[in-house]
């Protein structure tokens, strides 16, 4: 991309996601907590947690909880790399 002499450059400024805030926020909120890092990953995960808290009698909550716990954190590194990939190609 070439900028031409006399025109204004314009930059977006994108804040990244902390990893410690979306550790700290599933291992309260569980799958409510996955909606900081990735909404279509919280909803799934939702929709998992509650059908199977249905069909163990809550105890499915022990298998989810960490899984939600895990895809936060990496879905929110990776959010943060694309922007960091993003910015290098501008």
């Amino acid at each position: 991309m070439s900028h031409e002499a006399g025109t204004p450059r314009r930059a977006v400024v994108v804040a990244t996601k902390s990893v410690g805030v979306s550790i700290l926020l599933t291992v309260l909120f569980g799958p409510l907590g996955m909606l900081y890092s990735t909404v279509s990953g919280g909803v799934i995960m939702l929709i998992a947690t509650l059908v199977l808290a249905v069909f163990t009698f809550g105890l499915g909550v022990l298998i989810t909880w960490p899984i939600c716990i895990i895809w936060g954190a990496v879905a929110t590194n990776s959010y943060n790399e694309k922007l960091v990939a993003g910015a290098r190609n501008v």
